[in-house]
């Protein structure tokens, strides 16, 4: 790649110069307006209530973007805007897990807000750069570079028209243009989002950090919701930030020592743990493939089974052989849970880049089971390929992976055929297809770009174009709010069900995991105990993206005696980590139970935010059928003595002479009720009406009665 002439082929749309500044106890106490639309370049001040009522991160980008928005405002509004932030502990290099980015933005698939968490570099070296936030508004005319130079006070907007668009190139390319010599490539991270982008709903953001043993840039995902969409669609093609100098003390916190002793004791269970837990540093999260086969939990043929015979062809010590092996693979300096792993000089088969020798990163366990056992294949190649292209395309790989297993199901049930998808067999285990398909959303033509709308709105198609049986699609059709399932099987377990439906932004894991605390140990179970999990760990995960943390620290790896405790689920010691770090910056003197609360502030504001767009109460709360129970005989079948044995002792259903269809009517009926039931309690416990609207003593009582939140409130109580 001629990297000069690319560069020569920029044009200057705006330059804004600025004062360097200093960081404070985590925050830089200003934030970068940037509007797109006619270039527009300022600072805003954060106030005393964004620190005190939302935090940083995620909280940043929900108040920003709640003042950008009306409720008319779409995805494709200029209006619409992107936020990305950091938070008050991001950037530190003690603590394991803190160079997260939380983005947020109107989402495609929803017409809601949706926030998203990262790694990568790009929110700490934002944040030393002089800001808490970046705030992207309006469309431009033509591709454009955001640029923010650090170091030298600097920020250009550049109209950029030689560049690649696919993300491992383009990448590259900037590190390589921004960058003055090799070293100075680790001080550059670049945001972007590929050629898929352009013509789906599920377009993603990548984050790069320059690997210095590698000598490449990697990429991390801020997967969820569409966001890469809005991306395209305001003609961003990249923002790089630059900043050289980065050191532990740049945060300038209250209390040094508190976060370096946190850290040290973190470091040191890492150390002497991890091995026997989890193998963070081995294969990453696919460490946990086969165990959730095992339990029946790993999302098969579109979430009909838990599990398959094939698993072990795609098992954790599958790619742990196919994975690099002892390199650091943090995404932010400091991290030694090192879980950013990678398949390294990996062929490609098929695509653009066929022939070329690639970094992939990852699997993700999220990537193999919704890539690979959710839609029937299990061949570690064709996952990684797929994961490569998903990622450089810009394409949410759950997403994909989950519409692709819908996809699969409605050709095997004759409601697509190959006159419909163009010649693809899209028959389960059809690898070749599924990537196919991919390739073709990329270029935006063929059944791939009709794809790429999301399950929801296939659904809709397919009854409209098709005359497809809308029942039938609802129960199978894996997305709730238009975001489609993260992968895990919630069948079997009613809080996780509750942990995919009673969420804020749609079926995505990072709310509540609550799968072996309900189903494997039952340690919650009556109503009561599952709605106070259904409370307590959404907002303890919320908690991690107000901060610029990651949550794989707090519970991937636990302390030898942590099953001691009285509490061995909420790992307390790691709370109480966070209680530290979070004091030792900001010099707050909060507990572990103001931790909770300043999560819901957040979480209440971000649930106001969806009933003023016009969601957000309990009828978007339903689930399909499918993650609930059986929809088809041949589900049932498969686990008929367990379903036997609880229509007899849950339901008092007598099993005995009566026709599957029969058996499934009444196990229906039971279950639905009981998430209704779930339903009740858990918005009860956190302080909402029957219909999961916020009640205003709730809000005054966490001190969130805002006068605009208010105002929403009572419009709908």
């Amino acid at each position: 790649m001629n990297i000069e002439k690319l560069k020569s082929a920029h044009k200057l749309l705006k330059e804004y110069k600025y004062e360097l500044g200093k960081i404070e106890r985590g925050y830089t106490n200003r934030t970068l307006y940037i509007n797109l639309g006619d270039n527009t370049i300022k600072e805003k001040t954060v106030t005393q209530l964004m620190k005190d009522k939302f935090i940083g991160g995620k909280g940043f980008g929900l108040y920003y973007l709640w003042n950008a928005v009306t409720p008319d405002t779409k995805w494709n509004s200029p209006e619409n805007e992107i936020v990305i932030a950091s938070g008050p502990v991001g950037g530190i290099t003690q603590y394991p897990g803190s160079g997260k980015s939380l983005v947020c933005s109107l989402s495609p698939l929803t017409g809601m807000p949706m926030d998203s968490n990262v790694g990568g570099y790009f929110g700490p070296l934002l944040k030393f750069s002089g800001f808490d936030a970046l705030e992207l508004q309006g469309k431009a005319d033509k591709d454009v570079i955001v640029f923010i130079d650090g170091n030298s006070g600097t920020i250009r907007i550049e109209e950029a028209p030689e560049e690649a668009i696919d993300s491992h190139i383009l990448g590259e390319q900037l590190t390589e243009m921004y960058a003055e010599n090799e070293e100075d490539k680790r001080n550059i991270s670049v945001v972007s989002a590929g050629s898929a982008a352009n013509n789906a709903y599920i377009g993603l953001l990548n984050f790069t950090f320059y690997d210095v043993r590698r000598k490449q840039i990697r990429l991390k995902q801020a997967g969820r919701g569409g966001i890469g969409t809005v991306f395209r669609d305001k003609k961003i093609k990249a923002l790089v930030v630059k900043f050289a100098g980065v050191k532990g003390n740049l945060n300038n916190p209250a209390d040094q020592s508190s976060i370096n002793k946190a850290g040290i004791k973190l470091h040191k269970e890492i150390h002497d743990l991890d091995d026997k837990q989890n193998r963070m540093r081995q294969v990453g999260t696919a460490n946990i493939i086969e165990v959730m086969d095992q339990y029946d939990l790993l999302p098969t043929h579109n979430y009909k089974f838990g599990g398959h015979p094939d698993t072990y062809k795609i098992s954790s010590k599958v790619f742990t052989s196919m994975i690099t092996q002892n390199t650091p693979d943090g995404c932010w300096y400091g991290c030694s849970m090192s879980c950013a792993k990678a398949v390294d000089r990996f062929e490609l088969k098929t695509g653009p880049y066929k022939g070329q020798k690639v970094i992939v990163d990852g699997p993700e366990y999220e990537n193999a089971a919704g890539l690979g056992s959710n839609c029937g294949i299990f061949d570690p190649y064709a996952i990684l390929e797929l994961n490569f292209y998903c990622d450089t395309y810009a394409v949410d790989t759950i997403s994909y992976g989950t519409l692709t297993a819908f996809l699969m199901e409605c050709y095997e049930n004759g409601i697509i055929n190959k006159e419909i998808t163009g010649g693809l067999e899209l028959n389960f285990g059809n690898s070749s297809a599924s990537l196919e398909m991919l390739h073709q959303m990329a270029r935006g033509e063929g059944f791939g770009k009709l794809a790429g709308l999301g399950i929801r709105n296939l659904k809709r198609i397919f009854v409209e174009q098709y005359g497809a049986d809308p029942v039938f699609l609802n129960d199978i059709g894996m997305e709730q709010k238009g975001l489609e399932f993260s992968e895990y099987m919630p069948k079997e377990s009613l809080a996780q069900q509750g942990g995919y439906g009673l969420t804020n932004k749609g079926p995505q894991h990072d709310e509540a995991w609550l799968i072996f605390m309900d189903m494997v140990n039952n340690q919650i179970p009556t109503f009561e105990d599952k709605a106070e999990a259904l409370h307590y760990f959404p907002m303890f995960r919320t908690w991690f993206g107000l901060n610029g943390l990651c949550k794989l620290p707090w519970n991937d790896i636990a302390p030898a005696d942590n099953k001691l405790t009285e509490e061995p689920a909420k790992i307390p010691d790691h709370v109480q980590n966070y209680v530290d770090i979070f004091n030792g910056v900001t010099g707050k003197k909060i507990d572990k139970n103001e931790l909770i609360v300043q999560s819901e502030r957040v979480y209440n504001f971000q649930r106001i935010f969806n009933i003023r767009m016009g969601y957000g109460k309990r009828i978007h709360d339903a689930i399909p059928y499918r993650a609930m129970g059986p929809v088809t005989a041949e589900e049932y079948l498969s686990r008929q003595e367990r379903y036997d044995k609880q229509l007899k002792e849950l339901v008092g259903f007598n099993p005995e002479g009566k026709t599957t269809e029969e058996k499934m009517a009444a196990l229906r009926a039971y279950r639905k009720d009981q998430y209704e039931k779930l339903t009740d309690a858990v918005y009860k416990r956190r302080g909402w009406t029957m219909d999961g609207v916020p009640t205003v003593e709730h809000l005054k009582a966490i001190g969130m009665d805002l006068p605009e939140l208010v105002e929403v409130v009572k419009k709908h109580l």
